[in-house]
Order: C-alpha cells, then structure tokens, then sequence
C-alpha cells in the first residue's frame, strides 16, 4: 500500500525541486545511501532512510547471563517506522549485529538505543502520537492512520501512556495514583456502561473537573472503595459532596464520614418535578378533557409539555427574538432549506394554559417557589421556603403533587444545605455529556479499563504540558 523510495536517490531525485533534508536526530544512527529498490504495492509512499548504527561497544558485548564477552554472529536487518513528513511516511531501515556467547550459548540482537519499546517504531515516532493522543481532537483511528502505524499499535501506546500518568504499579497490580492536593467538595453520579442495566460510577472533584475515582456498579461499595483509596485523612479535608437522590451514596458518605454534608442540587429537584408532575398532570388533564368531549380544549395542551416546564423568563427571552425577527437557521438553497425564524406568542400562551386549570397554576406556583427556594442563602429561610412548597403541593390533593411533597420531606436536609454551599452536580453532568463523546469517537470499548482511563484523560481535558502542575503528581 505504500512505495518506497530509499535515500541513495532522494538527493539525486528531489535535490533541484526545493526538498529540505532534515536531519533524523536519532542517536547512534548514520545515514547511508544504498539500493533503490521501490515497491508500488503500496498507495502512500514511504520515503526509507537506510543507515547503521555506531561502532559496537565493549559494553554491549558482556553477557547478561555469564559476564563473559559475546562476538559477533551475523547481522540482521530491521526497518522502524520514523515520524512522518506530511502526506508521506517514512521510515529507518538498518543492520544490526547478532551476539553469541561461546560460553553459555546465549544469543541476543543488539540494542537499537532509538528503538520504542516493543513496538518496531523510533521514539520520535512514539512521542508524535502520544502528542496527538494527549491533545484528545484525533481518535485511536485518525493517528494511526496520521502516523501510518497499526490502530493496535497506536491503541497500545495509549494504554502505555495513561497507565503512566494515572496509575502506579503494586504487588497487587495497578492501582489509580493518589490525589496529591485535598478537595472540599466531590460530587458522584453514575453513568450506563453498557446494555443491560450495567452502570458504572465516578467521583470527581467539583473545584476542578477532574475524575478522582471510577469504577463498576452503583452501590455503596463504590464510595467504600473510594474512600479506602484517599485515606481518612484526605477525606477529612471533604466539606460537602453533591449527588442525585441515590440513597446508597448518601448513606455510605454519612456511615464512613459523618460530617460531609450531603447536597441535592437544584437540576435533579426541578428535573423531578417536571418530568414527575408537570408532565404527568399534563396529560392526566389532557385525558380528563378528551373523555368529557371537550376536544378544543385538550387539542390546546397537545405539545405544551415543555411550553410549562419552562420559566417565564426563559419564555419572555423566546418572545423577544421573535419580536426581532432572529434568524434561528440559515437559509440554504442547496438543500432547499428555508429560513427559521423564531416565533413569538410563548408568554400569551403559557398565562392562557395555567389560567384554565387550577392544577397547571399550581404547577407554576411550585415552580416560581423553587426559584425562590435556590436563591436563599441561609439553610433557615431556604427551610422556610422548602416548607411552603410542600404545604402548596399537599393543598392541592394531587398524587402527582403528593409524590413530590413527600420526596422533598425525605430528602429535606440535603435540599436546604444547598444554602450553605451552593455547590451543584453541573459539571459532573457535564462530565456525563464527555463519557458519551469518548465512547462515540471510538464506536465503543470493549476493554473497561481502557475506558475509564480515557474518561480520566478526558476531564483533564487531554493535555498535561507541566506535569508538575498535574494534579497526580508530586
């Protein structure tokens, strides 16, 4: 799939075309011009620079297993991708010697001192695609074929580079390296791993977005782990951690570090009573109308579902733009797309839905109450406030409002430390949103552990340029 061209013509053939030869910087190595041989097998070409290596040293003859000096049998002759120019690849090819001990009959190819690893690539080359994989823009895929390696060769490097920035090596095998600096506040949510109610979860410190802790499972186990993981001490530094309404994480928190405060946040309260109340009082109404024979009057609820989810201000702001015309979509007659032009009439419409039942005006009753409620910043008033929501939804005699009561009365104190801390689990949702986009770029991993590596690079955003300043390390 690729031609060669090996280095005695590259001179002779590019010299008067404004080429710049560069040197290799590869150590020990000196370029020489020898055949000119080329293969059309392949679509890209490999421009191969042919040398050898520096004289062989006394040093390299002695014999790991008896200490006695090996001589030299035979030469063989191995070629290592090198860091491409442009379109074009290139590539080393040298002769290195085979060593023999007389004494103990042990052989060994000598040591290509430029040579990455196990892989037959140079450490330039190997240090290119760890500077693609790290700025996280190219996927496995799209470096390999940038770098002209393998996807399984590329992929291994990966794997290499993350074990080294994020775990150490034990006896027991590799473990997640320590947070050096404490946190004050964590938040923890799950995510789904794969089909089949399989979940996995991670920790992540809320100041700076970083993924502390992940693994399989959604149960207290998970938080038991974590904790074992940082020490006690680290944990004592822990002010307050934001989570959904999963009573195991709050229960492991409050059994292993009685004084973090447990905080539910406003996105899943509100998300709640959305998708809980309004949009189930929506179409209970919707139904009730229909049965009646009042068709006029239930048409007008039919794709108001979001219409009375939203806040007045959200829909003052829609009316806004349609008063000045704002274009939402571009016209393309390429494709025969029409403008979008934003309409107008939100606000008229929402006071016309909540005035024709009592149970939609308590609905935005509740929600103007919530507002209210976040915007508290002492635990009493938010208390307070907390309190006249579930007197308004007990009023109404409503299921749907009942449930919601009754969820807010269970979860009361993690509700009003809101108050107190004002922290929220937004960017671990955000980080959420950055799980999926990994799995996609990659059409799924099948290796877990690769996985969650990749979503720990991921919230350090993929690039560690001072590893001084990495939050691992010391």
């Amino acid at each position: 799939m690729y031609s060669t061209v090996h280095s005695s013509n590259i001179q002779d053939s590019f010299s008067n075309q404004g080429f710049l030869f560069l040197p290799s910087n590869l150590k020990g190595f000196t370029q020489l011009g020898v055949s000119t041989h080329s293969d059309q097998s392949e679509t890209r070409s490999v421009i191969c620079f042919s040398g050898v290596l520096s004289k062989l040293q006394d040093s390299e003859r002695v014999c790991h297993h008896c200490g006695q000096k090996m001589h030299v049998k035979g030469t063989r002759k191995t070629i290592l991708r090198h860091l491409p120019f442009g379109g074009t690849y290139t590539c080393v090819e040298l002769k290195r010697e085979r060593l023999y001990c007389e004494h103990c009959h042990h052989s060994k190819a000598r040591e290509i001192p430029f040579k990455a690893g196990n892989h037959l690539i140079t450490e330039s080359l190997k240090q290119y695609v760890e500077d693609l994989l790290s700025a996280g823009c190219f996927t496995v895929k799209a470096v390999a074929e940038l770098a002209g390696l393998n996807a399984h060769t590329v992929a291994s490097i990966d794997k290499a580079r993350l074990a080294r920035l994020y775990t150490d090596q034990t006896d027991a095998g590799p473990v997640l390296k320590k947070p050096v600096t404490y946190a004050r506040y964590l938040a923890i949510d799950e995510f789904k791993l794969h089909d089949g109610h399989q979940f996995a979860t991670h920790i992540v410190d809320l100041e700076t977005g970083h993924v502390l802790w992940i693994a399989r499972g959604k149960k207290k186990q998970v938080v038991y782990d974590f904790i074992d993981h940082v020490g006690m001490d680290w944990m004592e530094h822990v002010e307050a951690v934001a989570c959904d309404m999963n009573s195991d994480f709050q229960e492991a928190f409050e059994e292993r570090c009685e004084w973090i405060s447990i905080v539910f946040d406003r996105f899943h309260i509100v998300k709640n009573f959305n998708e809980k109340v309004i949009s189930e009082v929506r179409k209970d109404i919707q139904k009730e109308l229909a049965d009646s024979g009042q068709e006029e009057e239930a048409k007008k609820l039919k794709g108001s579902k979001y219409l009375l989810m939203a806040s007045q201000k959200t829909l003052q702001a829609k009316d806004e733009r349609g008063e000045n015309k704002t274009v939402l979509r571009a016209e393309n007659t390429l494709f025969g797309l029409k403008p979008v032009i934003a309409k107008t009439g939100y606000v008229k419409r929402y006071k016309e839905l909540i005035q024709s039942n009592s149970l939609l005006f308590a609905c935005d009753l509740v929600k103007e109450q919530l507002i209210e409620a976040f915007s508290c910043k002492g635990e009493i008033k938010m208390a307070d406030q907390v309190t006249k929501i579930i007197d308004t939804c007990r009023g109404t005699k409503n299921k749907h409002f009942q449930w919601f009561a009754k969820l807010l009365e269970n979860h009361f104190e993690g509700i009003i430390s809101h108050a107190t801390y004002g922290i929220s689990s937004g960017k671990i949702e955000g980080i959420n949103n950055k799980i999926k986009t990994v799995r996609r770029q990659a059409f799924g991993y099948h290796d877990d552990g690769y996985f969650f590596l990749k979503i720990i690079d991921a919230s350090y955003n993929q690039t560690v340029k001072n590893p001084k300043s990495h939050r691992f390390f010391q």
